[in-house]
């Protein structure tokens, strides 16, 4: 899942929303550079990523991409259920999406000082262009796609078939819903057992 699930399953502090959050900046052992409840919430976005990975449901939804972007598919999944969440937001959460997303962009404002700084450089841009909002819409994933597919290219110096992916989406749009309705309820079950039965090694 992308940013919007992960943030969305943090407990309700600061700490657990960057940790979150950093789940996908942060490489290695937790250390002690990290505050406890920021690590907790590193931990719980590997875990939940190894949950998600293995999920017979996003497996499923990953093979219906096609074969010429098969190789992206985790990316292409990863953001469609993000898209479905924001879309059904009221069916997961009290709270408004807009306030929701308003808060936290705030939340890490406040605190960029200590984020990494990859995700410092890019928060002003991601705030300013409404990274979160965007999810709600299919075109926001598929700009977010083709940022990602840009951004690829630049890296590796070749082209890539992530730009324009929106299309897989939008052929198999039904069956990819239905497919997040019957993973993402066992996510929160999974982030609630773990809470309750601790965490493990990271």
């Amino acid at each position: 899942m992308n940013y919007l699930a992960h943030i969305y399953l943090a407990e309700e502090s600061d700490e657990s929303v960057i940790g979150n959050l950093l789940g996908d900046f942060v490489k290695g052992p937790v250390g002690d550079e990290f505050t406890p409840g920021i690590a907790k919430g590193i931990i719980t976005h590997r875990k939940v990523d190894v949950f998600t990975d293995s999920h017979e449901k996003f497996l499923a939804s990953k093979k219906l991409i096609s074969p010429e972007r098969r190789r992206f598919a985790g990316i292409i999944i990863d953001l469609t259920f993000d898209h479905f969440l924001s879309k059904n937001w009221s069916e997961y959460s009290s709270s408004e999406l807009p306030l929701f997303i308003k808060e936290t962009y705030e939340l890490l404002a406040r605190n960029r000082s200590i984020l990494p700084e990859k995700l410092q450089a890019f928060l002003p841009r991601m705030i300013e262009e409404d990274w979160l909002g965007s999810y709600s819409e299919l075109e926001g994933i598929g700009e977010t796609m083709d940022r990602i597919s840009r951004r690829l290219h630049r890296r590796f110096q070749r082209e890539n078939t992530l730009a324009g992916a929106v299309e897989e989406v939008e052929s198999n749009y039904s069956e990819l819903e239905r497919n997040f309705s019957s993973f993402f309820p066992e996510v929160i079950s999974f982030v609630e057992d773990l809470r309750r039965t601790g965490f493990g090694q990271n």
